[in-house]
């Protein structure tokens, strides 16, 4: 089994492993008995342990890889326009795939109706948590730390880009009189790296056990009465994945949607199986580089800014939960509701931290924008979990997707590499 083991790619090994989880957990939920073996040994035991472990061990990446990754490019980017030009491309395509995100989610939700007929008895509701509303003002205030210290210990990410960005920037004006501490930089941003990849070997058994956790606690049977309101979310997500960021690859890189799917889709199952954006960067910057030829000046700037303000997937979950919300309760919606909702979501994606779960608190400011009762957000809550990993999987390939196109806008993508499918198999890490 070790040789087995050895031939097959990183990649491939998580693969095998998320759908392993899958079909043991629902074989777990459906035809193994509770009791303390599969209670308390397996799903709240092992797995729980290895899954939860291997999730923490990225988390404890994030903020020194992100930290690191940003100077690196900043610094590496130079010039201070070409920077500007690469930031200005990037918040811009993210923040208009975001109101694209939700509008198509809006347009969706109105043609399948999720909230009508349903039957309120049989949905098992949780408590839904309010979050504090922010104004617009506040929201862009927000990303001046006052303590950056602070901002670095409390993995505040916003903050910690606009500071990692501003020593960036300056490193690289200040050039060789700071060599020293820009070689430091550099050298720490490759331990990051290596630390990751040393963790990334335990992917296989960290996903087997999320996936099984998951699936041998809510099994199918959660899912039924929710079904029109999944298969909402579920629809309005491939669209935005496979025909609105599709499109733009096409038409703002000139580059294959098919090569870029089947190289990336190893990334999007790690996604899918974490539910985490920023446990993803290290792959997503890596299988970039490795085999679409994406230079790592480009994919270390956009790809740790979009696990923190490109949440399209979380934006098309709370658009689809708007009007299910409004149906489910009774509540009509006017057109300046919907215009309120594109706008709010748009910017609560903004601060919307890569995590699992957290797409569910900022639906509650989505929700109190159009009058909407938060105990909605209660029957979502059962089986979100699916749904969240299904959207950040979406989440880290508009990342890249955006960061595919200004790479080859500036000149830093090599196509040779790119189309090559020989590289289609290699391991990212």
């Amino acid at each position: 089994m070790k040789k087995i083991a050895s031939k097959m790619t990183l990649s491939t090994q998580i693969f095998i492993s998320l759908i392993g989880g899958m079909l043991l957990g629902v074989i777990f939920f459906y035809f193994v008995p509770s009791g303390f073996i599969k209670d308390d040994l397996l799903v709240n035991g092992a797995f729980y342990l290895f899954g939860t472990g291997f999730i923490r061990a990225m988390q404890m990446l994030v903020v020194p890889l992100v930290f690191c990754s940003l100077i690196c490019g900043t610094m590496s980017i130079g010039d201070t326009n070409t920077l500007g030009k690469v930031g200005i491309k990037t918040i811009g395509f993210y923040l208009i795939t975001t109101a694209i995100a939700i509008s198509i989610a809006l347009s969706i939700g109105e043609l399948i109706n999720p909230g009508f007929g349903l039957d309120m008895e049989s949905i098992k509701m949780s408590t839904a948590t309010a979050a504090q509303s922010t104004s617009v003002v506040d929201t862009f205030l927000n990303i001046v730390p006052k303590n950056p210290i602070g901002s670095l210990a409390e993995g505040n990410m916003l903050q910690i880009i606009f500071f990692a960005i501003l020593i960036g920037i300056i490193l690289a004006k200040l050039g060789d009189s700071v060599r020293n501490v820009a070689n430091g930089f550099n050298q720490w941003n490759q331990i990051m790296m290596s630390m990751t990849l040393m963790v990334m070997k335990f992917a296989p058994i960290g996903v087997f056990c999320l996936v099984a956790k998951t699936f041998s606690e809510i099994g199918f049977d959660g899912f039924l009465p929710m079904i029109k309101y999944m298969l909402g979310v579920l629809f309005a997500l491939a669209v935005q994945c496979f025909i609105v960021y599709m499109i733009m690859l096409k038409i703002f890189a000139k580059k294959s949607p098919i090569k870029f799917l089947k190289k990336f889709f190893p990334v999007m199952g790690f996604a899918f199986s974490t539910a985490t954006s920023n446990a993803t960067i290290p792959l997503s910057i890596e299988t970039l580089s490795k085999k679409m030829g994406v230079s790592k000046k480009i994919s270390s700037f956009t790809i740790p800014l979009g696990a923190t303000i490109n949440m399209d997937g979380t934006a098309i979950m709370q658009g689809v939960a708007v009007v299910f919300a409004a149906q489910a309760f009774g509540i009509d919606l006017s057109a300046m509701d919907y215009i309120t909702v594109i706008f709010t979501a748009t910017m609560a994606s903004i601060g919307t931290a890569g995590v699992p779960g957290v797409g569910l608190i900022t639906l509650s400011m989505v929700f109190a924008s159009v009058g909407l009762p938060v105990e909605a957000i209660g029957i979502i809550m059962g089986i979100d979990r699916i749904l969240d990993m299904t959207r950040t999987a979406v989440n880290i390939t508009g990342d890249a997707v955006c960061t595919i196109i200004v790479a080859e806008q500036n000149g830093n993508l090599k196509s040779d590499v790119y189309n090559d499918m020989t590289l289609i198999d290699q391991s990212a890490a």
